[in-house]
């Protein structure tokens, strides 16, 4: 019986001798992924948060005190230059012109009078100066009711939409009272801010003789159906933000956009001689990221990289590796920190093609 024991003892012994035998020699013969990252010039697409303004925006005010007699517009409604929106009860400016006109008349036969009188040496030179002055201040005194007069009709300056109703037919109004709001949104300025270094970038590689070409994503997540472009750069940066205002003008043919909208601007950002790696080679560890770099005895060493910027399938390095670091881009999960690995260097080019990069 003890025989038996010895005897089977070994055999379990020789089995499992052979399983870790042939489990190294497997694990010794896995073979990894590697590859150096790249340097070359690409772009990204980065975005900033926006707000739509039309490129006229004003405020309609009451230029005259009185009754608000009529309105013939609706808010919301597309308005056309020129085009009658309110009128104020006219009667008293009505009045003071027919007033003016009147004293205007007096005035024009006295000085007709006196010049008949003066071209007979009846009266002097400085009484016929006197007289054509009242004439000329009773005409002003015609211009000026004219001018009042005029401004109980209230048209608009421009084509528009105009906005919320202010005051209601037969409000009593005060001189300067705001009525409504005029948007001309033929075109659209959109202003967006940018931090210091991002404008630094855009300004350094900016072809002077064309304007940067922007796209609009609106609140639905959609992009606007027309292309914009920045025209121009705000002069000083907002110290406490750390950021300058640039604006793109987009044009707005069938209205989509309105004054006060928000949404992102995006823009194109070329990218000079920068390392890329696959996204795939990073990990995570309390949100810093990592690779794995092999080092001259093929043993693989954790690395922190910073990442500048995410592409497709890619991300930018700024710090962390240089171009010449092997980087594993297969099998992170199962070696460990200080392990030896066996390994297969692939050619950077054909593990960016394999990604399927859209990259300049």
């Amino acid at each position: 019986m003890r025989k038996v024991t010895i005897f089977l003892g070994m055999l379990v012994l020789l089995c499992y001798t052979s399983c870790e035998s042939k489990k190294h020699e497997k694990k010794d013969e896995t073979k990894y992924l590697v590859s150096s990252p790249i340097q070359k010039d690409t772009s990204i697409t980065k975005d900033y948060v926006c707000q739509i303004h039309s490129i006229r925006h004003i405020e309609l005010r009451a230029l005259e005190k009185g009754y608000l007699k009529h309105i013939y517009v609706d808010e919301g409604q597309f308005v056309k230059k020129g085009q009658q929106m309110f009128h104020i009860m006219p009667n008293v400016y009505q009045a003071d012109l027919q007033k003016a006109k009147a004293e205007a008349e007096v005035a024009e036969i006295e000085f007709k009078n006196t010049q008949l009188l003066a071209d007979g040496n009846v009266v002097s030179s400085n009484e016929l100066a006197m007289a054509k002055a009242e004439f000329d201040r009773a005409k002003a005194e015609v211009a000026l009711a004219e001018t009042h007069l005029c401004f109980t009709d209230i048209r608009a300056p421009f084509d528009g939409i105009m906005d919320h109703l202010e005051a209601r037919e037969g409000s009593l109004l005060d001189e300067g009272e705001l009525l409504t709001t005029l948007s001309d949104n033929s075109k659209m300025w959109v202003y967006f801010n940018v931090p210091e270094a991002e404008y630094l970038d855009y300004i350094t590689s900016a072809k002077k003789d064309k304007k940067q070409e922007v796209e609009l994503l609106m609140a639905n997540n959609k992009k606007f159906n027309q292309p914009g472009v920045v025209e121009t750069i705000e002069g000083e940066f907002n110290n406490e933000t750390g950021n300058i205002a640039f604006r793109a003008t987009f044009d707005n043919p069938d209205r989509i956009l309105r004054h006060g909208e928000t949404g992102s601007i995006l823009m194109t950002v070329p990218l000079k001689n920068v390392l890329l790696i696959p996204q795939k080679a990073t990990f995570e560890v309390l949100d810093k990221k990592y690779v794995f770099v092999i080092d001259k005895d093929d043993k693989v060493r954790q690395r922190e990289v910073t990442i500048g910027a995410e592409l497709q399938h890619l991300f930018v390095v700024e710090k962390g590796l240089s171009k010449d670091d092997k980087v594993l881009l297969e099998g992170i999960r199962m070696v460990k920190n200080g392990e030896k690995i066996h390994y297969v260097f692939e050619k950077p080019d054909k593990i960016l093609t394999s990604l399927d990069l859209y990259a300049e």
